[in-house]
């Protein structure tokens, strides 16, 4: 059997997940009565210590929804140079929000309060556009799913509190970066005027991610939806998968991170294998060197049954996930030591 560690998107639905799918009430929720995709909204919302939510189809659509209700046009949004945000989400800040980005250099892409209260212009300068924005990844896909304190992102909400600024966090792998700190979502709520959360990934849904924030911040964030041709109509049935992913896929995702980390243990000794990033979360990235390029390595991986991705031109991630098991770990270790 292939073993897929290209994404923790590649997951198929559980067969419990299923039957919650199946078994779901719906309606039309462009009609906003939809009572399967009203409770999900309900409980991330809760979840948080949020006014209201919005279920969507991707990550992509609500960090772009957030970004466009959060600045104007000619505006300017902050944040770290690997931002998915930034890098793969189709140029989408220039194309939704008509707002400028100024990139900044953090940490394996975390930024800090220091670098934000820099980087600020001058809102009385007419050469430079207004900052509106600062927005977060937690965890950060291309620092090898490392994340946040706590204590930092409050530090930079203070600032953005005193310069007026929005704080908007992109977390898709948030709850990875929850149950390794042991941090709460309900703090997180206090800390950001608006989250994005991704069902599947991690937590293993079909499809779906969720926009959370006040009630007049989601109300906007809805009308936009509905003219980016996102609205949808019986979509309790996907709706059913990110409750029941909420209710039972958090904690697992710990088996998840023991899984990367077993991975990191066998590239060590492997000799084509030049650097590791540190392994916080689900996220293995490494690096070859520079006779050997990451497409002819994924390449050899391939026939070896073994997909992943491309991260760089000397880069390659593995991102373990729901569908990745002991068995196919073992199987992995084999496979590794006869790829070179």
């Amino acid at each position: 059997m292939p073993i897929d560690l290209r994404s923790d998107t590649v997951t198929k639905p559980t067969p419990s997940m299923l039957e919650a799918m199946f078994s779901a009430a719906v309606g039309d929720d462009v009609f906003g009565d939809d009572p399967t995709v009203n409770a999900l909204q309900e409980k991330a919302a809760r979840l948080f210590g949020m006014e209201a939510a919005l279920f969507c189809p991707s990550g992509t659509m609500t960090n772009q929804l957030a970004i466009r209700v959060h600045t104007q046009p000619g505006s300017e949004v902050i944040c770290d140079t690997l931002s998915h945000i930034y890098l793969y989400e189709g140029g989408g800040i220039a194309l939704n929000a008509l707002s400028s980005v100024k990139l900044l250099t953090g940490d394996r892409g975390r930024i800090n309060a220091a670098q934000i209260k820099d980087a600020i212009n001058n809102p009385d300068d007419v050469h430079a556009p207004v900052s509106r924005l600062v927005s977060l990844e937690n965890t950060m896909n291309k620092g090898g799913g490392c994340y946040y304190d706590l204590s930092a992102i409050e530090a930079i909400k203070e600032v953005c509190t005193q310069h007026s600024l929005a704080l908007h966090l992109d977390g898709a792998r948030l709850f990875n970066a929850l149950v390794e700190t042991n941090e709460s979502p309900f703090d997180y709520g206090q800390a950001f005027d608006s989250i994005s959360i991704c069902l599947s990934k991690g937590l293993g849904c079909p499809v779906g991610s969720l926009l959370i924030g006040k009630t007049d911040f989601i109300k906007k964030a809805r009308r936009f939806r509905k003219a980016m041709g996102g609205g949808w109509r019986q979509a309790g049935y996907l709706a059913a998968a990110g409750i029941y992913a909420l209710d039972h896929h958090i904690q697992r995702l710990r088996d998840d991170h023991t899984r990367a980390k077993a991975i990191g243990h066998m590239l060590q000794p492997l000799p084509e294998v030049e650097e590791i990033y540190p392994i916080d979360t689900n996220i293995v990235i490494f690096r070859l060197p520079d006779s050997i390029l990451a497409t002819d390595y994924v390449a050899k991986l391939a026939q070896k049954g073994i997909a992943a991705v491309t991260f760089g031109k000397h880069l390659v991630r593995f991102v373990t996930h729901l569908d990745f098991t002991d068995m196919q770990l073992e199987e992995l270790e084999k496979s590794l030591k006869k790829v070179i």
